[in-house]
């Protein structure tokens, strides 16, 4: 993919990935929001942090069935999203729902388990998110960085889990989303094992070569 239409397609994610808000704005402002406005605001930048966070996890399988290596290009800003809605997921949490009110906070997360998880998935994406730059890779160096960055498993799991807890009837979605996780961690430890066999190995240089150079793997997503 050329550099330029890189960018273009990069710039129609982003204004993609906005469209849940400005959807959510527009409601707002017009009076169409739903007769529990809150739980809308909550549910859906919920719903939202999540996909995307499932969309993050979702690039590296599509690279390497389709082979399109440029698709690893929108992983961050995928993952910076995914963190971007569940902030609003919070904050919604934090300011409209409970209004500062931290005793009260404090014993919902100490009462609630699935506020509990959702709480430890936040706190699981501010590190990820906090290091997504290429400085903060560098400053790390590459395995640290992509020790750190396996996180998002963790969370992904967690996020899935404070779904299926906070669902009390209709566990229809929050299922769908469990069986889309299952597949992305099914093909990874299929590829895995896949990379470990004998035929693998055997097929893969012992060194560069003459001139080569061994570029270190990124942190898959």
């Amino acid at each position: 993919m050329t550099t330029l239409r890189l960018r273009t397609a990069k710039i129609a994610l982003f204004a993609l990935a906005l469209l849940p808000l400005g959807t959510l704005l527009r409601d707002a402002a017009t009076g169409n929001l739903s007769a529990e406005p809150i739980e809308q605001i909550t549910l859906l930048t919920g719903d939202w942090a999540l996909r995307f966070l499932l969309f993050t996890l979702a690039v590296t399988p599509l690279r390497r069935i389709s082979g399109w290596h440029w698709l690893i290009r929108f992983r961050r800003m995928l993952g910076l999203f995914a963190f971007f809605y569940a902030s609003l997921h919070f904050l919604t949490y934090i300011v409209l729902d409970q209004f500062f009110d931290w005793s009260m906070i404090i014993e919902d997360i100490v009462k609630r388990s699935y506020i509990l998880v959702g709480f430890a998935t936040f706190c699981l994406l501010i590190p990820l998110a906090v290091t997504s730059t290429n400085g903060m890779m560098r400053r790390l160096g590459g395995k640290r960085w992509q020790r750190l960055h396996r996180l998002v498993y963790v969370a992904a799991v967690t996020a899935v889990i404070h779904f299926l807890w906070l669902v009390k009837a209709d566990l229809g979605e929050p299922l769908l989303y469990a069986l889309a996780l299952a597949l992305l961690f099914g093909y990874r430890i299929y590829a895995s094992f896949r990379a470990r066999s004998p035929a693998a190995r055997g097929a893969r240089p012992t060194s560069p070569g003459r001139g080569g150079v061994s570029r270190p793997r990124t942190a898959s997503g």
